[in-house]
């Protein structure tokens, strides 16, 4: 199960939890006063499972973000000793500017991605124009992004973000070999 699907039914579960205490609290809404004193009882006792039970529930997937297991850890990019390979992007209107146009494969590439003028999306597309890695590009900021390419090819890089009347054609490419 993909973690897409993971956090899916977990906020079907969280928000079915939720639509239960509003039901609870509108069928209770009509007793009278001295009847809410069991009632506030078991609210606070309810409250205090909802509680603990929240915090086993995320806690554990807290720590485990907290700790780089997620594909976009910096540390672990150049866990197989290759070299990081540098590739400066610059977005201005409308055309992107690449340090270097030519990668390695299985080898980490470090895209430092910023703007010149206004935003602007700096998502790469694979040869099927599938989405593999995106960023933000902005004025005055650097953005990293890092990616390693495992399949040969020239892959296209597209603006994601509407930047002005030439938007559509603002597009560059990067090839991807065996060696550099």
């Amino acid at each position: 199960m993909s973690q897409q699907q993971i956090a899916w039914l977990a906020s079907l579960v969280l928000m079915t939890l939720v639509a239960l205490g509003f039901a609870f609290v509108a069928i209770n809404s009509g007793a009278r006063e001295e009847d809410y004193a069991p009632l506030v009882k078991r609210s606070y006792r309810l409250r205090t499972k909802l509680f603990w039970g929240l915090v086993l529930v995320f806690g554990p997937v807290m720590i485990y973000t907290l700790m780089g297991q997620l594909p976009y850890d910096a540390s672990r990019t150049g866990s197989n000793s290759s070299p990081v390979q540098v590739v400066t992007a610059t977005g201005s209107q409308w055309r992107w500017e690449l340090s270097r146009d030519h990668v390695a494969k299985d080898q980490p590439v470090e895209f430092r991605v910023t703007s010149t003028d206004v935003n602007h999306g700096f998502g790469i597309y694979n040869a099927d124009m599938h989405l593999v890695a995106q960023t933000q590009a902005m004025p005055g900021y650097t953005n990293i992004i890092r990616h390693t390419f495992h399949d040969e090819g020239t892959y296209k890089i597209l603006c994601l973000e509407y930047c002005g009347i030439a938007h559509h054609n603002m597009m560059t490419e990067i090839k991807v070999g065996g060696g550099q």
